[in-house]
């Protein structure tokens, strides 16, 4: 598959090597250039881009920069992209720690409802309560009794399936966490964010999240 990859931080940087590795072509791209990408395409194999380039011919691009850089992504990104291309959204609303307050957020649009509405495209949230380190270190092959789950939010099916299929791929099984509009139940401070654990106890911790947002994480 040919996947982009938007943002080479401790998340984006351990897909690259990952993907590269399953033998996926991958495009890597961050705010500061390519040049700065060297040492990782040297290490991979991944093709380093400019983000206004990241999509271009991509089946499925991975978002995965601060939430209050969003914004800041070119407009048209996926004008160039493979025609029905999936988008992952791995972000995180950090109001205090980083991102400064987002009014709609605060007002209860989740997260990811609101990272759609900034690039233009429907998007499936994954990764985003995952250590990056456990995307190198804790794969498993299916039926290992220690393998982790992950939940994926997402109201297009076949995106969804595109995503769950990867990351299948990749060592870990999925839980289906329901639409967009249900992802709060995986955003941070939720029983399912961060949680190492096996399809049963994510989809215990799925069903057991707050909508109410916690006060560590408004802004």
């Amino acid at each position: 598959m040919k996947i982009g990859i938007i943002g080479a931080g401790n998340i984006g940087g351990n897909l690259t090597r990952r993907l590269t590795a399953l033998g996926h072509e991958v495009s890597v791209a961050n705010s500061r250039g390519p040049h700065t990408l060297t040492a990782l395409a040297e290490e991979t194999g991944a093709t380093p881009v400019t983000v206004a380039e990241a999509a271009r011919g991509a089946q499925l691009v991975v978002v995965t920069v601060p939430l209050k850089n969003v914004p800041d992504l070119p407009p048209g990104l996926f004008d160039g992209a493979a025609e029905n291309v999936t988008v992952i959204d791995t972000g995180n609303y950090y109001p205090q720690q980083r991102d400064g307050r987002i009014a709609d957020i605060e007002e209860g649009l989740t997260e990811s409802r609101w990272t759609e509405r900034q690039i233009g495209h429907p998007v499936v949230k994954a990764f985003n309560g995952t250590y990056a380190e456990d995307i190198l270190d804790r794969p498993r092959a299916q039926g290992d009794a220690e393998r982790i789950a992950l939940p994926v939010a997402g109201d297009d099916e076949a995106a969804k399936q595109v995503v769950r299929a990867l990351i299948d791929e990749l060592g870990f099984d999925t839980v289906d966490a329901g639409g967009i509009d249900e992802s709060w139940r995986q955003q941070p401070d939720t029983p399912v964010y961060g949680l190492r654990a096996g399809v049963d106890e994510v989809t215990k911790a799925l069903a057991s999240a707050s909508p109410e947002r916690p006060e560590a994480f408004r802004g």
